[in-house]
């Protein structure tokens, strides 16, 4: 069975592990309210001992700020949106959009077109999967 946790890396952004059941959880000290880059960089050491622990098949980025923390400040996710990516956390890393990204689109036509890519970013994670 598989299994989404979520761990936050402030409060807007978050990065998406998916692993077995029952392979370990993520640490709970920096799932709490945190910003800025210092208490990014002050989390990073135990989210990578989490990765390294679960060993996940996908990992997925949800915006800018998870991407760039687990796959470098040059990443841009404007450039490499839906990609999968080689990066010695896991086989497959993807980063996408962050949900909240999508709700502040200007206008309905926009926001529908942003849901429709975002959907379809998480099929490629999905088919993956199968």
């Amino acid at each position: 069975m598989l299994v989404v946790q979520l761990t936050r890396l402030d409060r807007h952004r978050q990065i998406v592990l998916i692993r077995r059941q029952g392979a370990g959880r993520v640490r709970r000290e920096c799932a709490r309210r945190i910003s800025g880059l210092i208490e990014i960089r002050a989390c990073l050491p135990w989210l990578n001992a989490e990765i390294a622990l679960i060993k996940p098949q996908v990992l997925v980025c949800l915006g800018a700020t998870a991407a760039q923390a687990l796959l470098g400040k040059q990443f841009r996710v404007t450039q490499h949106r839906g990609e999968f990516v080689e990066s010695p956390l896991a086989p497959r890393v993807m980063a996408t959009v962050h949900p909240s990204s999508i709700l502040r689109a200007p206008d309905d036509e926009t926001r529908h077109a942003e849901t429709q890519r975002f959907v379809e970013d998480l099929k490629k994670v999905a088919a993956v999967l199968k």
